[in-house]
């Protein structure tokens, strides 16, 4: 059975989801700390994090590093805030998905279905083809219609990024640290541009992309049907 590590300092809400979890037969521990938390996670290896930013102590991001230092467990964060820069910081110290208090169970458990799905091991496809266009990783190259698509190394390497990372939400330092280099992490207009330019190259309607997608304020994702 999946157990799920649910982390946060209010106990009403972690009564709530244990119960929600226990009814529909998952294994749950429970923590109210960052310091609990994270002994938890290395005594019983969870299989998905429920974490809460605000936590006394070690807050939630903290946590999230520190599991990262060792695991690639899914983690979803709650919170009460909606400042995005809690939301970007969160996502960039590695947590998986990100839900505002109050959220209802059904988003919640929605959340944490596609987690434990993008954190499963699939095999590495050389060659991605979608409808409109396919791309080949290993000789990075995309082609269109039968004809190669020219694309420069700032926009394959955007590509690359978002391709290898399908289905998951990157954010916009991720990519300018990955693509630009660190001194870059802050300019989020060269993505914008860049990733307008990759639309028109491969997206059939580059007004409304289908597999470039913007999240605004926070970064990109690539989606197949």
């Amino acid at each position: 059975m999946t157990r799920v590590l649910v982390v946060d300092d209010e106990p009403q809400i972690r009564r709530a989801l244990a119960t929600n979890l226990r009814a529909r037969d998952y294994v749950v521990d429970l923590a109210a700390t960052g310091e609990d938390a994270l002994r938890l996670a290395a005594e019983r290896h969870p299989d998905v994090v429920i974490l809460d930013i605000g936590l006394p102590g070690i807050d939630g991001i903290e946590v999230v590093r520190g599991l990262r230092g060792w695991t690639k467990v899914p983690i979803v964060m709650l919170s009460v805030r909606e400042d995005e820069a809690d939301k970007v910081d969160a996502l960039d110290a590695g947590a998986d998905d990100y839900l505002t208090k109050p959220f209802g169970m059904n988003e919640l458990l929605a959340r944490m279905r596609a987690a434990l799905r993008r954190a499963a091991p699939v095999e590495e496809l050389p060659v991605i083809e979608s409808a409109d266009f396919s791309i080949d990783l290993a000789a990075k190259r995309v082609s269109r219609d039968g004809s190669e698509v020219h694309l420069t190394p700032t926009e394959w390497g955007l590509v690359e990024q978002l391709v290898r990372n399908r289905g998951k939400l990157v954010t916009q330092r991720q990519l300018l640290q990955e693509v630009w280099g660190p001194e870059y992490s802050t300019e989020a207009n060269y993505l914008r541009v860049y990733l307008a330019g990759l639309r028109r190259k491969l997206e059939p309607n580059p007004s409304q992309p289908r597999y470039f997608i913007t999240e605004p304020g926070m970064g990109y994702r690539f989606e197949m049907d």
